[in-house]
């Protein structure tokens, strides 16, 4: 009997055909596993939600269990998936480690629960297996971090209850390879009862950090500052700070003042000591606020792009025009048509002549490549800083508007321009829109690319 009729008797629960072909052939599983490497007879069995199949195969092969089929799943982890708490009660019997054997992405089966929100399989996880909640992702995340980004709301609250049982609340603590702990995700996307359950939970709340801060230096409210859109969001802040959470800067303030104070070890001559400003009025991320750095480079981000669009549209007299064919009149600023070449007495006033041409339509590229390189960057400053905004895609639409807007006033303005001098301004021109953008995605994109090769080099 082949793999295919063995697979359909697992998906259909047929006892009878795994019973005499076990008498035919009693290595038929270890077989299977040599024909079929990509799913074993357990997973089909475990996602058709046989159970009787399942009890019969863990009898036989309790190993059987601990293997991962092509993506990288095992048995237990599809029943935490499907739902089936009647399979999983049978797996666990039969082999109680599978609860913290870990599969893709370094997940093991509470974590699975924890996404799907599955409250009674996170009780029987926890009740037969309490060590798996420290247990973590490949991305540094906890069970808990999961439930509450998959808005899991009612698996986080069973969740904070086993954790108040087992005596385990510093979990809340833990951050992900992000530093960002639950309480920095349940901030950022806004879930009231979440927040309101970790800081009126009476032992979750003596232990949780409220003012933790995440890899990139930001506390709670921090983050609050910035996807803050309405008043439900206010609601937020008001529930943060009757809890004690600071603002990074503030954190830092408070810390400051209240560590002990020493006396000088000697005492400066000078009553006004030189202070650096330079470093004093510098960026620091630990003392400034990000919303506030935010806003301010919007507002020059904003002032960059209005100067470099008004001059780009109407550049100053004698630039951009002197790449036209337009010949010079009198009265113009340039000398009237001359004699032949031939009437010129020898010295250098024509090598002067082509040097000034050839400068001015340098000047002029020059002109046209800082500008325009100028427009770009700044609107990616605006595009980078205003991610996750409302009205995002209204915005970028407009500023991209912005940028046609400007190409066409430069093609409308070279309209009278040699084609070579054309060529090259539409060529600097696309330059100067390309490259502020490309400095920041082709890093990012060779890395992907790179990191695809060497994981496809290594399977290979």
């Amino acid at each position: 009997m082949d793999s295919k009729n063995m697979l359909d008797a697992a998906r259909t629960g047929n006892l009878e055909v795994l019973k005499f072909v076990l008498e035919e052939n009693p290595s038929i599983l270890a077989d299977l596993r040599l024909i079929s490497p990509t799913e074993s007879l357990l997973h089909v069995a475990t996602k058709a939600g046989q159970l009787n199949f399942v009890h019969e195969l863990m009898k036989l092969d309790p190993e059987i269990a601990e293997e991962l089929n092509k993506d990288g799943f095992r048995p237990l982890d599809i029943a935490v998936i499907m739902g089936n708490l009647l399979i999983l009660k049978e797996l666990l019997k039969a082999n109680s480690k599978l609860c913290r054997l870990k599969g893709k992405d370094q997940r093991t089966a509470l974590h699975y629960a924890a996404i799907k929100g599955r409250v009674d399989i996170i009780d029987e996880l926890l009740s037969t297996c309490p060590d798996s909640i420290q247990d973590i992702t490949g991305h540094g995340e906890t069970f808990l971090h999961l439930s509450v980004k998959n808005y899991q709301c009612d698996a986080f609250s069973m969740s904070i209850k086993w954790l108040e049982r087992l005596g385990m609340e510093s979990v809340v603590n833990l951050g992900d390879w992000d530093g960002n702990t639950v309480m920095h995700i349940a901030v950022f996307t806004k879930q009231h009862a979440a927040i309101e359950l970790l800081l009126n939970s009476n032992r979750v709340r003596e232990t949780i950090k409220v003012n933790s801060t995440n890899a990139k230096h930001l506390t709670a409210l921090d983050i609050l500052d910035i996807v803050i859109e309405n008043s439900y969001d206010v609601r937020i802040r008001e529930i943060l700070q009757a809890a004690g959470a600071v603002r990074a800067q503030d954190a830092l303030t408070i810390r400051t003042e209240n560590s002990p104070k020493t006396k000088p070890i000697k005492q400066l001559e000078d009553p006004l000591p030189s202070m650096d400003w330079f470093k004093y009025f510098k960026f620091q991320m630990q003392r400034d606020s990000p919303s506030d750095t935010r806003n301010a480079l919007l507002v020059v981000a904003a002032l960059i792009a209005t100067v470099s669009f008004q001059a780009g549209v109407n550049p100053p007299a004698g630039i951009l025009d002197n790449t036209s064919d337009k010949q010079p009149s009198i009265g113009s600023g340039y000398p009237p048509p001359g004699p032949p070449p031939y009437f010129i007495p020898a010295g250098t006033t024509l090598l002067a002549g082509a040097a000034g041409i050839l400068g001015s339509q340098a000047t002029a590229q020059l002109f046209l490549f800082a500008n325009s390189l100028g427009l770009t960057a700044s609107v990616c400053i605006i595009i980078y800083l205003t991610g996750g905004f409302p009205f995002q895609r209204e915005l970028h639409i407009s500023l991209y508007s912005m940028m046609f807007t400007y190409g066409f006033a430069i093609s409308a303005i070279l309209e009278g321009a040699k084609a070579e001098n054309k060529v090259v301004a539409y060529i600097v021109l696309t330059i100067a829109f390309i490259l502020p953008f490309a400095q920041r995605w082709l890093p990012r994109w060779g890395r992907k690319a790179w990191k695809h090769w060497k994981q496809k080099s290594m399977h290979s």
